[in-house]
């Protein structure tokens, strides 16, 4: 029987102890593959996970983080997605293939991994090949293990649920995972995209990256700004990643009949805003839980088409993961990853 080396804690908590456990794997199966983790990506809700359980089910030791690249080293006879020596990153819903999300108004989706399902900093996994995607050729593993969350996100609010066009304004908060994707890929289909944020350094690193217009909230009113950019216009997209009462600066951003995407709770789960411009202005407002495998499998097209980059800002070994999420907490540009 073959074990694997994995972070884990025995309960949530800002005290919670991390350490590196052991545990026996399952056999090689049915349609169950052995996967070699190569690289693990971390996003916020990792950290809240951790702090706090998120109401969710969590099965102790609890393995955290929820997007993984890696490789087939084994599969089971029943296995007809994959073959050994393929490069494959995790789904963040196993269970969202396709179409509508699963659950209903009573119980809305919730089961994904690093949360109901256990998470992805183990060396080794063996589950259902429904469970992967394959990883694009174009990107190595840490570029790839940020796919499945940060990346399906921007793609799903822009791409999948936004249908984006050429020309369209899109404003992007912050420059974490999720808005480097969305300016990464709004820019690839042609729209004009400007960014928000309260470091002047970061700014000039976005418009390296490709954004049109940068505009610091630490200098005056940001939405005035977008107004005098776009001539009073807004934006036609509003990737709001904010949450609480932001969802009010939104809602003053966007154009008429344009759309928010909520994305981000780092000011609170409780989001509000005025009906003023809600009803005046009649967006969309759209609330966004990352995305099905079939999109994810669309972007990874996407990627090895275009040959967008993810933006790592810092990669860690295995035995440093402590250290990545310390550097999560302090606001990254891009991607931490955890490399194997």
């Amino acid at each position: 029987m073959q074990t694997t080396r994995q972070w884990q804690i025995d309960a949530v908590g800002p005290e919670r102890q991390l350490t590196i456990g052991e545990r026996t794997l399952e056999p090689v199966s049915g349609n169950r593959v052995l996967v070699r983790t190569e690289a693990v990506s971390l996003n916020f809700r990792d950290r809240l996970v951790m702090e706090s359980g998120m109401g969710l089910p969590l099965q102790f030791p609890f393995v955290p983080a929820s997007d993984m690249a890696g490789v087939v080293e084994a599969v089971g006879p029943e296995v007809s997605r994959f073959k050994p020596g393929d490069r494959v990153i995790s789904t963040f819903s196993p269970d969202w293939i396709d179409g509508r999300g699963l659950g209903d108004a009573r119980t809305p989706p919730y089961k994904t991994r690093g949360g109901f399902y256990p998470g992805v900093l183990s060396q080794y996994t063996v589950l259902s090949e429904e469970w992967y995607s394959r990883a694009p050729d174009t990107l190595d593993a840490a570029q790839a293990s940020t796919l499945p969350c940060a990346g399906l996100t921007a793609w799903f609010a822009l791409i999948e649920r936004g249908g984006l066009k050429a020309g369209d304004k899109v404003l992007v908060q912050g420059t974490g995972g999720v808005a480097l994707f969305g300016l990464q890929i709004a820019k690839t289909h042609g729209a004009e995209v400007f960014i928000t944020s309260g470091s002047a350094e970061k700014l000039e690193r976005a418009v390296a990256l490709g954004a049109d217009h940068a505009i610091n909230r630490h200098e005056g009113d940001w939405v005035e700004q977008l107004y005098q950019l776009t001539g009073g216009y807004g934006a036609d997209h509003v990737l709001e990643i904010v949450g609480g009462p932001h969802l009010g600066q939104a809602l003053k951003a966007v154009a008429i009949n344009g759309r928010i995407s909520v994305i981000g709770v780092f000011e609170g789960f409780e989001v509000s805003g005025p009906a003023g411009p809600l009803l005046l202005k009649a967006p969309v407002v759209q609330g966004i839980s990352v995305g099905h495998r079939r999109a994810l499998e669309d972007l990874v097209r996407a990627i090895d088409q275009t040959g967008l980059k993810p933006v790592i800002d810092k990669r860690y070994a295995f035995d440093k993961f402590p250290e990545a999420l310390d550097h999560l907490y302090r606001g990254p540009f891009g991607k931490v990853v955890v490399e194997f």
